[in-house]
């Protein structure tokens, strides 16, 4: 070869292997561009316990201070239409095998036959009490989809053995009920004899966020807060008691245990912020049922659910309707808020479809929450009706019953309360009339007619355990649900 055709090759090869580089620099872009689009965010899931829907500043209360879960809420969606079950149990296992109670068999906390037996018009089926081991929690998916979990708190779904969640799917779990601790992998772990059960909880949840791993990581921190006994740390308690109450919000050591929830969303999320995490991590806050409050004014309240009827343990919707926000940075439009229905059974599916995860065995009741995430304002989904079942009672509070047996169904516009002991039929244009004032089954018999029927087709498909009539003697009790009594109970 001459010099010259030497020299004419090089002119040649410079721009293809520029050209080479290019495409290879180009390459490498669509594969960073392509496993970032593939990365998955980390994901935080905060629950109180007996919560209201109004018992923080950014739900209206002017008495309860929570800076932390305010600044949570700004940045987040609001689903002002959550549901959950009317008590913790129920809820707990909905949220984390993704169904509903007729499937789990858990339909309250401990038994259905509660209060007095002379008083229970209806024999009761039997409640399951521990999450049936056949079923995959969403620990279970998130760890075999590559997810480091960790759950610190109330579980309630079975607390020895292969029932903690430990071994449902957690790489770490310590489960308390009030101040019981328990470690499923060594012996218990040691606390201070005067530790705060919020502070000790949060405590362990921020060590587990700090923990390197290379994984995505999944937290569960379950308070048991708000929950009775009220406790609550003296300072707290001092602050409240010199600040003018608000309507039904007035007790100084209830909103100091509220003080206390929220320093520690404040902790998680200031960790988050230290780790330079919270760009890549989603954090829920949501509480497992209403407040207790709402029972009138001779009941045991410790908080108002108004504008919400009733509370803790009813159907009505200072019962089910909980708080629920979304923080997910640069998907969900912060200060936004959704009127869409959604409950406890789609926060499963939803988890699923984030982390890329195969879904279990079992059948999922929910719906992906992500296009209302993703979406605007107005998102809806694919469904028509939630569903709830309580086939036994709840005593106390002031009255008689809280809620005697009872199917609730609830859609946009409608919700029907189907009372079991005499087939009663409550209905309320839910979306216009949220303090469920005024029943309108009489003027509307035909929307009753087609609501109950889709109402029974549900238990008929779920296979929901119906309670059964007794026999009646002929001067048998016809209280009212509201008839007064000093019957009461924490759950």
């Amino acid at each position: 070869m001459s010099a010259s055709q030497a020299m004419q090759s090089l002119r040649l090869i410079r721009p293809i292997a520029a050209f080479m580089v290019v495409l290879g620099l180009h390459s490498g872009l669509h594969v960073a561009v392509a496993q970032s689009a593939e990365k998955r965010p980390n994901i935080v899931v905060i629950l109180a316990d007996d919560l209201g829907w109004t018992d923080l500043g950014t739900q209206g209360s002017k008495y309860y201070e929570t800076p932390s879960i305010d600044a949570l809420a700004s940045q987040s969606r609001k689903f002002q239409r959550h549901y959950h079950s009317q008590n913790c149990q129920p809820t707990r296992a909905a949220l984390w095998s993704g169904q509903y109670a007729p499937r789990t068999g858990i339909y309250t906390v401990g038994t259905l036959e509660r209060g007095q037996a002379e008083d229970r018009k209806m024999n009761t089926p039997e409640n399951v009490t521990q999450l049936p081991l056949d079923r995959e929690t969403i620990g279970d998916v998130l760890k075999s989809a590559g997810y480091r979990t960790g759950y610190f708190g109330k579980w309630h779904l079975g607390q020895q053995g292969d029932h903690h969640p430990g071994r449902r799917g957690w790489d770490e779990a310590i489960t308390s009920m009030g101040r019981h601790f328990e470690f499923v992998t060594q012996p218990p772990t040691e606390h201070a004899k005067d530790a705060y059960l919020a502070d000790w909880l949060t405590d362990r949840a921020c060590e587990f966020l700090e923990k390197p791993s290379g994984k995505p990581f999944f937290l569960v921190l379950a308070h048991f807060a708000v929950h009775s006994p009220l406790e609550a740390k003296a300072g707290k308690i001092e602050h409240f008691e010199g600040k003018p109450t608000s309507g039904g919000h007035s007790n100084p050591t209830y909103a100091a245990m509220i003080g206390s929830l929220d320093d520690s969303v404040g902790r998680v999320l200031k960790k988050l912020d230290e780790m330079q995490a919270a760009e890549d991590t989603i954090v829920i806050f949501t509480s497992d049922n209403g407040g207790v409050g709402g029972y009138g004014a001779d009941a045991r309240n410790f908080t108002d659910n108004a504008p919400l009827r009733n509370g803790k343990g009813t159907h009505y919707e200072g019962g089910l309707r909980v708080p629920f926000f979304v923080r997910w940075p640069g998907v969900v439009k912060p200060g936004t808020t959704s009127q869409e229905p959604t409950a406890h059974v789609d926060l499963f599916p939803t988890l699923v479809e984030i982390a890329g995860a195969n879904r279990p065995k079992q059948t999922l009741d929910g719906l992906s929450l992500v296009p209302l995430w993703k979406g605007d304002e107005t998102a809806r989904l694919d469904r028509e009706f939630l569903y709830f079942h309580l086939p036994g009672y709840l005593e106390g509070r002031g009255m008689r019953w809280r809620t005697t047996p009872v199917s609730t169904l609830i859609g946009r516009q409608w919700k029907l309360l189907e009372y079991l002991e005499d087939g009663r039929k409550e209905l309320y244009r839910i979306d216009s009339d949220i303090s469920e004032a005024r029943d309108v089954a009489g003027t509307h018999p035909q929307v009753v007619k087609e609501l109950a029927d889709t109402l029974d087709q549900w238990r008929k498909r779920t296979g929901a355990a119906m309670p059964t009539l007794k026999m009646q003697p002929k001067a048998a009790r016809n209280d009212p649900i509201e008839t007064r009594s000093t019957a009461n109970t924490g759950a």
